[in-house]
């Protein structure tokens, strides 16, 4: 298994029709993110900040993602996120959500 964090921002305008589609994630998107071997996903907000964390279960990271990239339902879902969404100043190129890296972690 393998964590992983990102982070991304969000206009104040936004933030109320983010958190509606997010309290209702089409069941076809929350089965695509399961069969991308993705496991205790949460989206969190600090402020207009958005932080993403989850738990990869997969041995194929790079393809899983392809797949669900891949997915019509989850392409729609991402065509209605993306716009409310603002990529951090300082991601990778090719980055959406900036990937974070682990300083620190315990069991």
């Amino acid at each position: 298994m393998t964590r992983y964090a990102s982070v991304i921002g969000m206009k104040p305008e936004h933030r109320e029709e983010y958190e509606r589609l997010h309290a209702a994630v089409w069941p076809d998107v929350l089965d695509q993110i399961y069969k991308s071997n993705i496991r205790n996903y949460s989206i969190y907000r600090y402020g207009e900040l958005l932080f993403s964390y989850f738990e990869y279960v997969g041995d194929d990271f790079a393809g899983d993602m392809a797949k669900m990239a891949e997915d019509p339902t989850t392409q729609k879902w991402w065509d209605l996120c993306k716009p409310l969404q603002t990529p951090v100043e300082d991601r990778a190129p090719g980055e959406w959500w900036s990937d974070i890296p682990e300083i620190f972690h315990v069991d």
